[in-house]
């Protein structure tokens, strides 16, 4: 790690606390959801009237966005166990970048990838996809925020001392002091109010403690890192 990067500590036993926490109260607002969502849904099939139709079409919208947000403090709270399977991580990780290319062409954000042959892991390769594609978008999102200069994320792919390494390099807006605190909270995010509901790196924390792996972030000013092994 370069001399302009700190490291961004994870405090375990907070994010376990936090998880118990959000596996009760997504339970509790579960329920009565369900019974928000189902009852906008069976309205909408009854009316006629285009207005009171759209206001119900709104209604359940963000009832949707809700149950997507549940689903997420559910998978922080008590994670999938994972299926472990030997895979090709190199090949894994260009199937997520090219589902995620058109978007960062879209956000103009330049993003490089630099994956060794022959990589192959033994974990979930659903699981280990979706840290990829949380810490691309994640990264993304950073560089969206900057004004100016470059934008750009770069993504390596090794095996070291019998261990695959997992490095997202962004360089956005960085990390303020508040982001190393709370960088792995749910709930939290660098962003806007209302451009991203902050489950991204809290989720990649979660699956990839449960594959007994680690996931660290060196950060300084303009530039991000993460680092996850496997």
């Amino acid at each position: 790690m370069s001399d302009e990067l700190k490291s961004v500590v994870i405090d375990p036993a907070k994010l376990a606390a936090m998880g118990e926490l959000a596996g009760g109260a997504g339970h509790e607002i579960n329920n009565p959801l369900a019974v928000i969502l189902g009852k906008a849904q069976l309205l909408m099939r009854e009316e006629v009237d285009p207005r009171r139709k759209a206001d119900l079409q709104a209604i359940a919208g963000q009832a949707l966005r809700i149950k997507q947000m549940i689903g997420d403090l559910m998978l922080f709270a008590k994670p999938p166990v994972p299926l472990k399977k030997k895979f090709d991580a190199g090949s894994a990780v260009e199937a997520v970048v090219k589902k995620l290319r058109a978007e960062f062409e879209a956000s103009a954000v330049e993003l490089e990838t630099e994956t060794a042959e022959g990589v192959t892991l033994n974990a979930d390769q659903t699981q280990f996809e979706i840290v990829v594609a949380e810490l691309l978008r994640n990264a993304m999102g950073a560089c969206v925020l900057k004004e100016g200069g470059e934008k750009s994320v770069q993504l390596g792919l090794f095996s070291e001392e019998g261990q695959v390494r997992l490095v997202v390099e962004d360089k956005g807006v960085g990390f303020s002091e508040k982001d190393r605190v709370h960088a792995f909270d749910p709930f939290y995010s660098g962003r806007a109010a209302g451009r991203g509901l902050g489950f991204g790196l809290c989720k990649c924390w979660r699956i990839v403690e449960g594959h007994g792996g680690t996931i660290g972030i060196e950060a300084g000013e303009g530039v991000t890192r993460v680092v996850v092994s496997f």
